[in-house]
């Protein structure tokens, strides 16, 4: 007896400063991606299709290990945390934003929300780093909160901060009340200044399946590409998320 393959519903996405994007688009970004992580990290171009170049990145930052990661991104944290410290020196509470819509059809915002906070605590390295290309560590902090090193957007440097979800003080991004299900926290360097945060909020559609907007707030002084290409990080990872949710 032969069982059909459980694929998820599709999931679209529309970037502010892009418009409508396809998912195949999100995967050439993604491929894209691929190959310049690999070739940052000093490892062999992953072949194959997506699913394969991938899987096989992610093993390969799984076998280099978080320490590791961090000790080959050391010099550029050390210079995006310095860059983001600067940056807010003078306009400490002013922020710019990615902002990417997102569609489902099929599952609920509850049942999203709930898949991705969990992930974290329960552990699931892979689930958060396989996301995006751009993902090197996600971890829990000593201090309960998201210990992140990742490149954003189109930043030519990783960079190291830690995500509170426990504190929404200083985000510029008002909630929606039309959104039920929100994920939002502030972002600080690993002295404690926060320099920007993210407001995830997601809502289920009247027709079925739901819909999410993914902003993340940057320091005032951010160039305008980085700002763009985190649009793509955000439909890469939040796209790969939720079919992973729906599998």
């Amino acid at each position: 007896m032969t069982h059909a393959i459980r694929r998820p519903p599709p999931v679209s996405a529309t970037l502010a400063r892009g418009g409508a994007v396809s998912r195949n688009q999100v995967l050439e970004w993604e491929s894209r991606r691929i190959a310049a992580v690999a070739q940052k990290l000093e490892l062999a171009t992953p072949t194959g299709d997506i699913a394969d170049r991938r899987q096989r990145l992610l093993e390969a930052k799984l076998s280099l290990g978080p320490a590791r990661l961090r000790e080959l991104l050391a010099r550029e944290t050390l210079w995006s945390d310095r860059l983001a410290r600067l940056m807010v020196r003078f306009h400490p509470a002013a922020r710019r934003t990615s902002v990417c819509e997102i569609r489902v059809d099929g599952g609920t915002a509850a049942d999203f929300a709930t898949w991705f906070t969990q992930r974290t605590p329960l552990g699931d390295v892979p689930g958060m780093l396989g996301a995006c290309p751009d993902h090197y560590v996600i971890e829990q902090a000593a201090d309960g909160s998201l210990a992140v090193l990742e490149t954003a957007g189109g930043s030519l440097l990783a960079a190291l901060f830690y995500i509170d979800y426990e504190d929404i003080s200083s985000l510029v991004t008002p909630p929606d009340p039309r959104f039920a299900h929100q994920i939002a926290g502030v972002a600080r360097t690993e002295n404690g200044t926060p320099i920007g945060g993210v407001r995830h909020q997601f809502r289920n559609l009247d027709a079925g399946g739901f819909e999410g907007r993914l902003t993340v707030e940057f320091p005032w002084f951010s160039l305008p590409l980085m700002l763009r290409q985190h649009e793509w990080h955000l439909a890469c990872e939040f796209s790969n998320w939720i079919e992973a949710s729906l599998q």
